[in-house]
């Protein structure tokens, strides 16, 4: 069995481009000090421009993400400033006007190519088959489907992060200029 497992592993990792165990370090994450102000200006541009890197947004604006907050200086009720977004300058405009330009100059990493391996086509082209949800009569359900989302301090905290966040807060009305 450990041969077996052995041979396995050695064998995905080969066609996935991978090395150690197949579970070794799946999902690893450390932390850092908050005093360590270029990590965290890094993590933030990261996170921010995350969605503009996935093509899911034109820009760094993005209605579930606290970017606008930051750019404009608004206040979302939820997000509170890092200091190293504090230490940018004397103001508050002068933070957000260099980490504005801090964002702009981010360029996402591309992926690396995938190598083809032995099995890699085979494996591409297997899907497993779905099957229907079934709830055992015993299963207890899960505490979130007897949540009432109707709720509206959350319904008034959801909109008034995504006016906060998003492009264009006020649509309807237009830029003179």
């Amino acid at each position: 069995m450990h041969w077996l497992n052995w041979y396995t592993a050695m064998c995905f990792n080969q066609m996935l481009n991978r090395s150690g165990h197949f579970w070794e370090k799946r999902y690893h994450s450390t932390g850092f000090a908050n005093t360590d102000k270029k990590r965290a200006l890094n993590t933030l541009r990261y996170i921010h421009a995350n969605p503009k890197a996935a093509g899911v947004q034109q820009g760094l604006f993005y209605d579930f993400s606290n970017y606008g907050v930051h750019d404009r200086l608004g206040n979302d009720g939820i997000t509170t400033w890092h200091p190293a977004f504090l230490s940018l300058g004397q103001t508050l405009e002068e933070c957000a006007a260099k980490y504005r330009g801090f964002c702009k100059k981010y360029r996402p990493q591309p992926k690396p190519e995938k190598r083809n391996r032995w099995g890699s086509r085979l494996l591409s082209g297997m899907k497993p088959q779905r099957k229907g949800k079934k709830s055992s009569p015993g299963q207890l359900k899960l505490f979130w489907d007897e949540l009432n989302f109707d709720n509206e301090e959350i319904q008034e905290v959801a909109t008034r992060f995504v006016k906060a966040n998003c492009y264009n807060a006020n649509p309807n009305s237009s830029k003179s200029g």
